[in-house]
């Protein structure tokens, strides 16, 4: 057994949740300087919600080798900023008598191809969140913003589950600890 029981940690930036939360938080803040007026409240929330929900990917990252509490509890905040933010766009169409497209519209199809894109960045996307249309652009959004979601609920699967078989940095360090006093006691004078 390893005497190291603070695990590797951080590396957040091959998380492919972080990535589609940073495509996420470049399109909104874009979205918000194109589209409403920098007086509006929402224009903060809206980024804010953006900017947490990508911001506590990283955090709850960096948290993960002394506190898998704090990493759930942490990628929980970013699932749910990201989820108050997805209530912010759909009350955008909502005010502007535009709906959400239906999951078998055409354009979902499209975002779900570029969604599977290898190292897909802001520039894979930027032809439909930069739409001149405000309506191509919130529902692109959308699709991107449950895309996230859809890998944070996953990843909240695999952190509960990874916690329940390994145990925190506690039991971990107690593990530790034992083997090295048996490794000791173990060997002769």
């Amino acid at each position: 057994m390893s005497k190291q029981f603070i695990p590797p940690h951080g590396g957040y930036k091959d998380l492919l949740s972080f990535q589609k939360a940073e495509i996420v938080y470049d399109a909104t803040v874009r979205f918000c300087a194109d589209l409403l007026d920098r007086r509006d409240r929402t224009v903060d929330q809206m980024v804010q919600a953006a900017r947490s929900g990508k911001q506590n990917i990283v955090e709850a990252s960096m948290a993960s080798g002394t506190s898998k509490e704090t990493e759930i509890k942490l990628t929980n905040v970013a699932r749910a900023s990201l989820e108050e933010l997805l209530t912010d766009y759909r009350d955008f169409l909502r005010t502007r008598g535009a709906t959400e497209w239906p999951k078998n519209h055409p354009y979902v199809k499209r975002l779900q191809e570029l969604n599977r894109t290898p190292d897909a960045n802001y520039d894979t996307f930027r032809k439909a969140v930069e739409h001149p249309d405000p309506a191509i652009r919130a529902n692109a959004i959308i699709g991107l913003i449950k895309v996230t979601n859809y890998l944070l609920d996953q990843q909240l699967k695999r952190l509960e589950k990874d916690f329940v078989e390994q145990g925190g940095l506690r039991e971990r360090m107690t593990r530790a600890r034992l083997a090295e006093r048996n490794r000791q006691g173990g060997q002769k004078p």
